[in-house]
């Protein structure tokens, strides 16, 4: 194997940081100094040299404009996700996150789960908008994340794709992992995760359809990469083949993709609550000019 995917693999970090590490000299092959496309060949002494580890990242309190609080109790905080807010501080993100917004606002969240994602028990893409819960007891992360982990939530995302999925109604079960090339990126990939995706066409326009989809997995930009590997992917979604010249027409400028509704029985009592969001206007301006074009 080339030595950036055969130390991705042996040491469990991704192509960016080990060509980082090529880059720099850090590895060495029988003593001498490999290059990221170099061969590793069976038998051979390998050092490596690992960078200092990160430093960890905090949470900054800083309030999200446009985030809507849904529901609140003692145990759930149901939101309203806008578009450009990550669910919560990461290496070389410095916008808006759900977890700052709610502790800025003044809501208690759980302080389980690593430091900057207490209460977090699933996420959205920053460039996702729509409903999701966030726990703000203790008891609460741990049943969430056990409903989440056993696929006992119903996870409801309305998207437009591109053209018109054939059947109307189907399932896309392909395995995802992380692109070989794009470490921003994901794909279908032979030795993935398994990943489900069902889905169900609402509307047909002349360019583009209007999906259901139901997550029962919930990879990184599931919904994303299986329709792109269908060649239908979001309307706007030009990270994963989106056609700009549509995108620009609608006034699309990220992925026409919205989480529509979310259930999951309620982990103080277990009864079963759903929870829905309505399409932000970039998205609801897009589907009537869709729906104005026949």
């Amino acid at each position: 194997m080339r030595v950036d995917a055969g130390l991705a693999k042996l040491l469990g970090l991704s192509r960016t940081v080990v060509t980082a590490i090529a880059d720099a000299g850090e590895v060495l092959v029988d003593g001498r100094v490999a290059g990221k496309s170099d061969r590793l060949i069976a038998g051979s002494m390998l050092e490596i040299t690992l960078p200092a580890p990160p430093q960890p990242v905090t949470v900054q309190a800083i309030p999200v404009e446009g985030m809507v609080i849904i529901h609140e109790d003692d145990d759930i905080i149901v939101i309203d996700k806008p578009v450009g807010v990550a669910v919560h501080p990461s290496p070389g993100w410095t916008g808006p996150t759900v977890v700052g917004g709610l502790l800025a606002s003044g809501h208690r969240v759980a302080t389980s789960g690593a430091a900057e994602r207490q209460g977090v028990v699933h996420r959205l893409d920053v460039g996702t908008t729509g409903v999701m819960v966030v726990a703000k007891s203790e008891s609460a992360y741990s049943a969430l994340k056990h409903a989440f982990k056993e696929r006992t939530v119903d996870k409801v995302y309305h998207a437009i794709v591109q053209g018109h999925p054939d059947p109307i109604k189907g399932t896309i079960d392909a395995p995802i992992d992380r692109h070989p090339k794009h470490d921003y990126k994901f794909a279908v990939m032979q030795d993935g995760k398994p990943s489900v995706t069902h889905y169900e066409v609402m509307e047909a326009f002349r360019a583009a359809s209007l999906v259901e989809v139901h997550l029962e997995t919930g990879r990184t930009h599931q919904i994303r990469v299986h329709f792109s590997a269908l060649h239908h992917p979001c309307v706007g979604d030009l990270t994963y083949g989106a056609d700009p010249t549509l995108s620009k027409r609608l006034g699309v400028t990220r992925q026409w993709l919205h989480a529509r509704q979310l259930g999951f029985h309620h982990p103080a009592d277990g009864q079963w609550v759903s929870f829905t969001s309505e399409y932000p206007d970039d998205l609801s301006s897009a589907l009537e000019k869709l729906r104005e074009e026949g």
